[in-house]
């Protein structure tokens, strides 16, 4: 199915990376970390992040080519690698925000990271894993490929995974990796064009 692929401004420093199928995570997801960033830069350097621009796309335009083996990649997702390729390079965010595995694997492939993975590859501690490596070699001269989960409710055949998710569990994580994003913000606060402009005086 087509949908309208992506919203905001290209300029803008800050990008999320979606997987059409599961469009709530930016509601889900981003919305509960976003509050967590504020919160944390409001208290520390009293501004705010200003979010009307930011510039959210879905990976690729049709739910329907959305793999999920490594091999099964259509050759409608490579043209799309090959036009996200040429954005990220032309627009250089500073903060690239992907959502779950397959937008992972997308940037790992506008990238050409290698080697190749599978979206089922990236499971919620490979994505951890990557999260914090991508918090402790952040630069703020290139583009930051941030991984977030897609979803912190477990299946009900995963026990492990529902035993660390409760309601307290999903706060934990959207106040840690919200407020380590929120850090890097804060000590680059200069170098990003990304804050509420404070009214000028009449």
């Amino acid at each position: 199915m087509m949908m309208k692929q992506e919203s905001g401004e290209r300029s803008y420093p800050i990008w999320l990376l979606v997987n059409p199928k599961h469009p709530v995570v930016r509601y889900n997801i981003w919305t509960p970390v976003l509050d967590k960033i504020q919160d944390r830069i409001f208290r520390e350097i009293h501004t705010r992040v200003d979010t009307t621009n930011i510039f959210i796309r879905n990976a690729v335009s049709d739910c329907r080519i959305v793999p999920n083996t490594l091999n099964w990649w259509r050759p409608e997702v490579a043209k799309e690698i090959v036009l996200f390729r040429e954005m990220v390079l032309e627009h250089k965010p500073k903060i690239l925000i992907s959502f779950g595995a397959f937008p992972f694997e997308f940037l790992r492939r506008v990238y050409e990271i290698k080697p190749e993975k599978g979206p089922k590859y990236w499971g919620t501690s490979n994505l951890d894993d990557e999260f914090r490596i991508a918090i402790e070699n952040f630069d703020i001269n290139k583009t930051n490929r941030i991984p977030l989960r897609r979803r912190l409710i477990a299946s009900s055949n995963d026990l492990e995974a529902h035993n660390c998710f409760d309601r307290k569990g999903s706060e934990n994580y959207y106040y840690d990796v919200g407020s380590k994003i929120a850090e890097k913000i804060i000590e680059n606060k200069d170098n990003l064009n990304i804050w509420i402009k404070q009214p000028r005086p009449k």
